[in-house]
């Protein structure tokens, strides 16, 4: 599909007159397109066509309920898994204004009385997420992060010794579950839209499931997502910050968390980057991530007593 006839599909399924249409960068596994209808802007994301999916309309749900929990998400104006509305499965929501680059938001003076606040925001609001009952959003997987990951890594079938000892740490320190809620699966800094107030919408959703809550902090502390800023809680706070915001939080839970998110990042590394050699999907993105197994592996080794 042309962007001329997915313009002229999105004005059939929204009404009104599109124009603006067009690709934003960034987003390895989803397209994003901003556009206006009636001269008002809304963003586009998509799957890439010919991939099957049936995950937005459980996006939208998600939406739903996190926005009736106090979440702040983009206003959801239409979501659907058909691929023959605009050739593959989609969700239109408002435009939030903001920075979403880590780097602009971690560096530039815009955000400079924002950024002591983020880690806190970060806590208020995963803790608004976790209190939404998981039957409200039907479909959503629960599987044990360890387990999926061990067998992930064991498909992909390269040695990583790191990897092994991360693995038996995990297995040997695993504490008690802290309980049973949904989890975004992806909340970190770059999936956070921020203005000079601070966070003002959670994006990328399409890894939600059901688990335990501490994962979701655990991630927003992978070391990855701090971008070359020396602050424990996406590259703008603190631990203690962060769990202000949350509540009661046992600091050895959550550093096993860290742990188990700092792996999974590795082990994803390699599988984005096997998604480029195989020759499946060709992406200069997706062989430059290849390089951070070694990062993690490093980070890793220096994180385990």
């Amino acid at each position: 599909m042309t962007s001329p006839e997915l313009a002229a599909a999105l004005g059939r399924r929204l009404g009104g007159s599109i124009d603006g249409l067009r690709r934003l960068s960034g987003g390895a596994s989803r397209e994003t397109w901003s556009f206006r209808r009636q001269g008002v802007p809304l963003i586009l994301r998509r799957d890439p066509p010919g991939v099957p999916s049936k995950g937005m309309t459980r996006e939208a749900d998600l939406f739903r309920a996190a926005a009736a929990a106090g979440v702040p998400v983009p206003d959801l104006i239409d979501a659907g898994d058909d691929p023959e509305i605009l050739g593959s499965a989609f969700l239109v929501t408002a435009h939030v204004e903001g920075e979403t680059i880590p780097r602009k938001i971690l560096r530039d003076p815009e955000f400079a009385h924002a950024r002591p606040k983020l880690a806190r925001q970060c806590g208020e609001i995963l803790a608004r997420l976790h209190t939404v009952d998981p039957a409200a959003v039907p479909g959503l997987e629960e599987t044990d992060q360890l387990a999926q990951f061990r067998a992930v890594l064991d498909g992909v079938g390269h040695a990583h010794p790191a990897f092994e000892l991360a693995f038996r740490w995990l297995e040997s320190h695993r504490p008690s579950s802290t309980g049973r809620a949904i989890v975004h699966g992806d909340f970190r800094n770059g999936n956070l839209i921020v203005g000079p107030d601070g966070v003002r919408a959670v994006l990328d959703w399409e890894l939600a499931h059901v688990g335990d809550p501490l994962e979701d902090l655990g991630w927003l502390c992978v070391k990855a997502w701090r971008f070359g800023v020396d602050r424990p809680v996406g590259g703008f706070g603190t631990y203690e910050d962060l769990v202000a915001g949350y509540g009661v939080v046992d600091v050895d839970d959550l550093r096993w968390w860290e742990v188990l998110g700092n792996l999974k990042w590795g082990i994803m590394c390699i599988v984005q980057t096997s998604a480029h050699t195989s020759g499946a999907v060709r992406s200069v993105e997706l062989a430059a991530i290849g390089r951070r197994v070694c990062e993690v592996e490093w980070d890793l080794l220096e994180m385990m007593p």
